[in-house]
């Protein structure tokens, strides 16, 4: 099979990064940030992205492209990774997406439904809605206008059950409805390399200490503390640990007791992602070794 494209999957902190990042100096790669929260400029830190080095040694794209304070989606994202696709070939090289985020590889590889628009009014009386209502009623009663999109949702699911009802309030029709049809993905037609890097347990929950205890030195609490202000709505609210490490600067909690919360959290993320994985990526090939990747993949190059 001839490899148009390398993707490289997997959980938090198994060290996909470092494996493509081998892998295109290899094979005269560039790599396309696959990662939902890697996107964000100002969460370097806890978002672990690439540093100024690893960035000079190859092209990035998508890396701190867009503001913790942006709306970023699966839809976006897909737009972005075709322009980054277009350069990275018309330079020649090879691109690799690589990342955490299985959704953003559904969108490459199977497309996502096209969704409408919703204006920023609809979108700030739904919220006002919400609060009037609370979390459980305003799930009841998303669930009495459109019983077959809420049968998928949980009325804790903030930003699901709010898509959905925007999108009905905005077209008359349900979620499910706009769901049902999508457009043709991005990496339709090409020969693709597909790889999940997933570490053993043991060693996958000593990385995720590991890289913890040295974001917390290069800086994660001031980071932090800087982005107190993100909607909560937003999903650069969701970065792993800013939550643990706000309450420690606020002094509500004490750093190692934060730290050690933030680092459970990270492992039941990594544990969510790798379910996810082994459910919609079992065909991919699966490996614990990273340098197996890159001898994998160069070989189709070579």
């Amino acid at each position: 099979m001839s490899v148009d494209a390398v993707l490289i999957a997997g959980p938090t902190a198994s060290g996909k990064s470092a494996v493509a990042l081998a892998l295109a100096e290899r094979i005269g790669g560039a790599l396309i940030n696959s990662d939902s929260m890697q996107v964000y400029a100002e969460a370097r830190i806890l978002s672990a992205r690439p540093g100024e080095a690893e960035l000079s040694r190859v092209p990035h794209f998508l890396f701190g492209h867009v503001s913790v304070h942006t709306r970023y989606s699966a839809a976006r994202f897909a737009e972005d990774a075709a322009q980054a696709l277009g350069e990275v070939r018309a330079a020649g090289r090879v691109p690799i997406f690589v990342g955490g985020t299985g959704l953003y590889f559904e969108a490459l590889i199977a497309g996502l439904a096209e969704m409408p628009h919703v204006p920023s009014a609809v979108r700030l009386a739904a919220r006002a809605e919400r609060e009037r209502l609370g979390a459980e009623g305003f799930f009841a009663e998303l669930a009495r206008r459109d019983p077959t999109s809420a049968a998928k949702l949980r009325a804790s699911d903030t930003q699901r059950t709010l898509r959905a009802w925007e999108v009905l309030e905005a077209t008359g029709r349900p979620l499910v409805d706009w769901q049902a049809g999508t457009v043709t993905p991005l990496l339709a037609g090409l020969g693709l390399a597909r790889f999940v890097l997933a570490p053993e347990r043991a060693e996958l929950h000593r990385r995720i200490d590991t890289r913890f205890d040295a974001m917390v030195e290069a800086g994660a609490v001031e980071e932090a503390v800087s982005l107190a202000g993100i909607d909560p709505m937003l999903s650069a609210a969701k970065l792993l640990g800013r939550r643990e490490l706000l309450a420690a600067a606020a002094g509500t909690l004490r750093l190692e007791d934060a730290v050690s919360r933030a680092k459970a959290a990270t492992r039941q993320y990594a544990k969510r992602q790798i379910t996810w994985a082994r459910h919609r990526m079992a065909e991919w090939r699966w490996l614990e070794d990273g340098s197996n990747i890159v001898s994998s993949a160069a070989k189709e190059f070579s």
